[in-house]
């Protein structure tokens, strides 16, 4: 669940607080281009306030057009409603290239499970919520990082929680941009760095501290196909150790930072003297990181950023290119 769904959850508790009206939509099937990904939660209130979105257009002000007109007022069941069906619609809702959204519309969400839904995410879980379109039902399970969503046209399955992990190794100028922008995101980020000198310095609000050597992080943390590990501390007593639990894992995506000669050398090691396949070890990324010429440390950050995201979505493969230029790997494996 990202960070923008997350201000949808909060609105939508707020306002019930308050007593005011509002429907909430989710994204249940997309065709074509779309802008907004499947199990997108947009929030719309009874005078046209809106939280969250479902396609960054005109489909938004259908909506609002529609909820402040009293159209769902009274109703409790919730509805499919479908966007871009034909060319000429997708034009008008500024869809790309023909797209097609098909929206799940509830006009009275209960407070009650929208609570247990908050409670559940702070506590770190992940949660299924199952809307049945037929009878209105909505129940609330628990949800498993393997689980997606799931839309016949009758129900509609959407799974929400903390789900998505970054743990990062060694607490760094670089570590400090990537944490808060990580964050941003969506991801809960835990720092592990057990050199004192380092990590008594770190001061990013929101991050976790773990405090064991990388590899007990690692295998503390249990990884899923939902986690990330980045070794930023350019030792290699400490990166290695993180990255030998990191690659045995379901973990989405582990790098280390680095230059291409340093990240060969690592290779090797890992192979040579450690009990990692070659498939293992190729899950590495490594130089960390797209190639976008980045230098400073916040570049840094952004450059492995924007290959975990690419990672996440499906759209990216092992890193080959010198990602980076840093000029702290130079000379450090």
């Amino acid at each position: 669940m990202d960070d923008l769904d997350m201000q949808v959850l909060d609105a939508a508790r707020n306002w019930a607080a308050a007593g005011r009206a509002y429907v909430l939509v989710t994204v249940a099937r997309t065709w074509g281009s779309a802008p907004r990904p499947t199990g997108a939660w947009m929030a719309v209130r009874d005078d046209g306030a809106v939280v969250g979105s479902v396609s960054g257009g005109c489909i938004e002000d259908d909506l609002v057009r529609r909820v402040t007109a009293g159209e769902f007022a009274g109703q409790t069941r919730p509805r499919a409603l479908r966007y871009g069906v034909t060319a000429d619609e997708a034009h008008r809702f500024g869809l790309p290239c023909g797209g097609t959204l098909e929206l799940l519309l509830e006009p009275a969400p209960d407070p009650a499970l929208l609570a247990d839904l908050a409670a559940r995410l702070a506590g770190g879980q992940l949660a299924q919520r199952r809307v049945a379109l037929a009878s209105g039902q909505v129940d609330l399970l628990p949800g498993s990082a393997t689980d997606s969503l799931f839309w016949d046209g009758e129900t509609l399955i959407t799974l929400h929680g903390p789900a998505w992990r970054l743990l990062i190794i060694g607490a760094g100028q670089v570590s400090h941009y990537l944490a808060s922008m990580a964050q941003a995101l969506g991801y809960r980020v835990y720092l592990c760095d057990p050199r004192s000198e380092y990590a008594d310095g770190w001061n990013v609000p929101g991050t976790i501290k773990v405090a064991a050597m990388p590899d007990d992080a690692v295998t503390e943390l249990a990884l899923d196909p939902r986690s990330a590990v980045v070794a930023l501390t350019h030792d290699p007593k400490l990166d290695d150790l993180a990255l030998l639990e990191a690659l045995k894992s379901p973990a989405f995506y582990v790098g280390a930072l680095g230059s291409r000669v340093n990240n060969g050398k690592r290779r090797e090691r890992l192979l040579q003297y450690f009990d990692l396949t070659p498939a293992e070890v190729d899950r590495l990324h490594g130089p960390v990181g797209l190639p976008i010429g980045s230098r400073t440390p916040p570049e840094i950050a952004v450059s492995i950023l924007a290959q975990m995201t690419a990672v996440k979505n499906g759209q990216a493969g092992r890193s080959t290119a010198a990602a980076v230029s840093d000029p702290y790997a130079c000379s450090v494996a």
